[in-house]
């Protein structure tokens, strides 16, 4: 369990905060157009989501979570529609503001989308709707006790007996996308949406988080052009991971990513490729960062232990603008 060798001393720079709190507070859902939404209600279904209709879209959520986390439009190619945040309470009027004073005009919402909240385009022109509304809770699950390190919580259970009892993701945790500007883009979600910069990777990826809570909740690849790379979801385990992964495998679909520990976020991991192209990962004991966190600027793989990932793993193969 080698992987290349890497400086670990960070670079550390200070983070922006806009009134001392994101007004962003989650990452509502995601949006893709696709060729076919057949295929990828399969697709969403083998993956654990629970998927229906709404408005001529094809939507999916987890189980025990009563919000849409993903939408699906048709089109003739698969390209990211849109994404939705949440707005923490009371920041409506301040979010407006701050639109104004960066000179970022409120816009009708894009074609197949829904039509509440407040829809902006971000400096890449992807469409961004924030909706002035709480998350819905995720699905309760129950405490993993373990027997690591010194601490023994577990004692007289066969573990093995219980620890497939819930797999199925439990909530939408973050989204990356492609861009060809990562700075321009982070300068924009940072400073006129309040988000924080968690972490980077040198020249390749910013992790952003939304304050106290996940590492990060969104962020960017440098790429080529704008697409979308994987959307990632919890799960309560990494024993839920692994069956997840097994489910995929049974089921036909394409190897994927994994197992693994990622380096940062420190998140267990597995990615399967969807049908066109980008990803779609299980996550589970991902960081939690609080105010005082400091980012850093790291050159380390995204990977602490596992095989490596594809040669794919980085292809954006949305068109290009």
């Amino acid at each position: 369990m080698v992987f290349r060798t890497a400086p670990l001393a960070a670079k550390l720079y200070a983070v922006f905060r806009e009134r001392g709190r994101a007004v962003i507070s989650g990452l509502h859902h995601y949006a893709l157009a696709v060729p076919d939404l057949a295929v990828a209600e399969g697709f969403l279904q083998d993956f654990g989501l629970e998927t229906g209709e709404k408005d001529g879209s094809l939507v999916a959520q987890c189980a025990g979570r009563d919000q849409e986390q993903v939408r699906l439009v048709e089109a003739p190619a698969k390209r990211l529609h849109h994404v939705s945040f949440t707005l923490r309470p009371g920041t409506l009027d301040a979010t407006r503001e701050a639109l104004e004073r960066a000179g970022t005009a409120v816009i009708t919402p894009p074609e197949g989308a829904p039509e509440n909240g407040l829809w902006v385009r971000d400096p890449d022109g992807n469409a961004v709707q924030l909706l002035d509304e709480p998350p819905a809770p995720a699905r309760t699950v129950a405490e993993v006790l373990t027997n690591m390190g010194a601490g023994r919580q577990r004692i007289g259970v066969a573990q093995w007996r219980q620890a497939t009892a819930d797999v199925m993701p439990r909530r939408l945790g973050h989204a990356l996308l492609f861009t060809a500007r990562p700075q321009r883009m982070t300068d924009f979600y940072v400073q006129v949406l309040g988000l924080r910069v968690s972490d980077r990777i040198r020249g390749l990826v910013t992790f952003l988080n939304a304050g106290p809570g996940d590492h990060h909740i969104f962020g960017f690849i440098a790429s080529s052009h704008r697409g979308f790379h994987h959307a990632s979801f919890e799960v309560p385990s990494i024993d839920a991971i692994a069956v997840g992964a097994d489910r995929m495998r049974a089921r036909g679909r394409a190897a994927g990513w994994g197992l693994g520990r990622h380096t940062i976020g420190s998140n267990f991991f597995h990615y399967n490729p969807d049908p066109w192209g980008s990803w779609i990962e299980w996550f589970s004991d991902i960081d939690q960062v609080d105010d005082q966190w400091v980012a850093g600027e790291w050159d380390v793989p995204p990977h602490l232990w596992g095989a490596p990932p594809p040669e794919t793993f980085l292809n954006n193969l949305e068109p290009g603008d």
